[in-house]
């Protein structure tokens, strides 16, 4: 890799950091191809994105972002794991590293606070973003529904009233 290509490489990750919420590191010594390929797809799925990095160059590009802090964790073989949402990242990560011991979460970083292992696996298991907007969306229909459903109440109840006077009326 020349100078350029390094270049063209910090200035990307230093973009990506700019733009993520969440930024998961982990070690992943021993995943095969096949192993990688399908944990990308599954972070992709979710909206988020998975790079092995070098850590140098990492580091370079996590100078003035909000992740600075993490720097210190690109020590041997790692990946990243980033997303705009603070839980889709950690939640496929940490979801993969169940059922597959050689990845290996360090830790992580939403926006300046720094987490450990155990605040990524607390992080993964909130609701996403999609989630909480749908739990939101619905919270804000029932009253209106409950509104609604009171105002047509009296007219139902007229009609009623007037439906018994006519069959009184009739009856008589």
């Amino acid at each position: 890799m020349d100078r350029n290509q390094k270049t063209e490489l910090v200035a990307s990750l230093h973009d990506r950091f700019v733009a993520a919420g969440l930024v998961v590191v982990t070690h992943n010594n021993g995943l095969t191809v096949a192993e990688i390929t399908s944990l990308r797809q599954k972070v992709r799925d979710a909206g988020a994105g998975f790079k092995v990095t070098k850590n140098r160059l990492t580091r370079l590009a996590l100078a003035g972002t909000k992740f600075e802090a993490i720097s210190d964790l690109f020590t041997g073989p790692t990946a990243i794991a980033y997303s705009a949402d603070p839980v889709a990242a950690a939640k496929v990560v940490v979801d993969f590293a169940k059922s597959n011991e050689k990845l290996v979460i360090l830790g992580a970083s939403l926006g300046t606070v720094t987490l450990n292992v155990e605040g990524v696996k607390a992080l993964a298991t909130l609701p996403s973003l999609d989630q909480l907007r749908g739990k939101l969306l619905g919270m804000l229909q029932t009253p209106a529904t409950r509104i609604a459903g009171v105002l047509q109440a009296p007219g139902g109840q007229i009609a009623r009233v007037i439906a018994a006077y006519a069959k009184k009326d009739e009856a008589a």
